[in-house]
């Protein structure tokens, strides 16, 4: 009853103090003077991002300053927290329950430690679970996400143009079945959107079904992101600037629906698939997709004495609608201690992803570098370079970004700052400061 409540209380909360904006593009608009929106995707796998296979332990991700109870609750035979309940008491009257659920959930959230931020966390993860006795589900995790941001754009020999943006809401089920090696995710998208693609066709992101029974391999069929493209695969949650780099955002960063298997070990893993090319449920079928990557981790044995280096490479290739599409990507990723880099390259004869079904022939690569000054503070650079169609002279687009995070409570509460210095062969140069927010309950 205590779970209920606090849910019920937060979904008020969330839906009563959640700003609206509408977003007038799906992807990030190549045309550098126009608002650089967060991405509207979510993630692959809540307690590992990017290593999904392997499930995180919960104790490296959330380390608490004190356990997480009510206040002055008494303990039961079996240890676990409860919350006490005194009739006379006017704070647990009708008219005071909102007020002293929220009030010992953010006392809670307050004392929680999360120190981990290359995998995403639920600040409230140990109330929205709940365990079952019966039935054929093991344990059911309802949890939400939302990301906004301020930005304004300084065109060179322009007007300056600024905006509030409420760019992604998400609401996940993530359910466990009897004995831990099945598990499925429902992710709703409510984000209120213009464009093309109806808005049902985006309400429904994830919907899939996943089994573990194979040592080191995962086996999922449904509604997912295809894995080509290190950062074009990536949860929202987990990346480094407000949005992602341009080969990612036009080229990859897109749901299908399909069959895929994915395998992780100490040396190696990949991810390979076979798709409908149907993207936002728009098609039942107008067309095949294959999916294939590999990473190479040549210090995976190594307990990170030299730090963590990742290398990799995949294809992309399908058709719809009588229309082919190849994609082919390179990625290098190192970290050691506080430092990290990492530089991905793609090279398109067509594509299918979030720019849309084109037959453009287009490439791109970036380059990241970042350092954590403190557990909680995070300084980035990017340079990001983007060519829309190779057969056109002197229209490669580039992005220069600094940026900074600020992990209050790991990817579950951060702050973040980002400067953009926007240059087009083709059109005025411009600049772009956006402070941006993130919380996942």
């Amino acid at each position: 009853m205590k779970k209920i409540r606090l849910f019920l209380a937060l979904i008020f909360a969330f839906v009563s103090f959640s700003p609206v904006c509408a977003q007038t593009d799906e992807v990030i608009p190549l045309k550098r003077e126009e608002t650089a929106p967060f991405s509207d995707t979510v993630l692959d796998e809540e307690e590992d991002d990017d290593d999904p296979v392997n499930g995180t332990d919960d104790s490296s991700i959330y380390k608490e300053k004190s356990k997480p109870t009510f206040i002055n609750a008494p303990k039961d035979n079996n240890s676990q927290p409860v919350e006490k309940f005194d009739a006379a008491n006017p704070l647990y009257s009708p008219r005071f329950l909102l007020f002293n659920v929220l009030s010992n959930a953010a006392k809670d959230v307050y004392n929680l430690e999360i120190e981990r931020t290359d995998v995403p966390s639920a600040l409230l993860k140990d109330y929205l679970t709940f365990k079952t006795e019966k039935g054929p589900l093991q344990s059911i995790h309802i949890w939400g996400a939302m990301q906004s941001n301020f930005s304004t754009t300084f065109t060179e020999n322009s007007d300056t143009d600024s905006e509030y943006n409420t760019e992604l809401i998400n609401v996940l089920i993530d359910g466990k079945f009897k004995g831990g090696k099945e598990n499925f995710r429902i992710m709703l998208d409510p984000t209120p959107r213009n464009g093309n693609v109806p808005y049902m066709g985006r309400f429904f992101q994830d919907l899939y079904v996943e089994t573990h029974r194979i040592p080191h391999t995962s086996v999922l069929i449904g509604n997912s992101r295809p894995g080509v493209g290190i950062e074009g695969a990536q949860s929202p949650y987990t990346l480094s600037f407000i949005h992602r780099s341009q080969i990612a955002r036009n080229l990859s960063n897109m749901r299908k629906f399909g069959l895929r298997v994915r395998g992780n070990y100490s040396l190696m893993d990949y991810d390979a698939g076979l798709y409908s090319s149907s993207t936002n449920f728009t098609s039942f079928f107008p067309g095949h997709e294959l999916d294939l990557w590999m990473n190479l981790k040549p210090l995976g044995k190594t307990d990170g004495r030299y730090g963590k280096l990742v290398t990799g490479a995949g294809f992309q290739s399908g058709e719809k609608h009588d229309m082919s599409y190849n994609l082919s990507a390179a990625y290098l990723g190192y970290e050691y201690k506080k430092f990290w880099t990492k530089l991905e390259y793609a090279y398109a004869n067509g594509s299918n992803g979030g720019s849309g079904l084109t037959d453009k022939h287009s490439q791109g690569f970036f380059a990241t570098i970042g350092y954590r000054i403190t557990k909680k503070l995070e300084l980035l650079a990017r340079y990001d370079q983007f060519d829309p169609d190779r057969n056109i002279a002197n229209n490669n687009r580039r992005e220069y970004t600094l940026g900074t995070n600020y992990y209050l409570k790991g990817q579950a509460l951060k702050l973040i700052l980002n400067y953009i210095y926007c240059q087009n062969d083709s059109q005025p140069d411009s600049h772009r400061l956006m402070v941006g927010t993130q919380i996942l309950l």
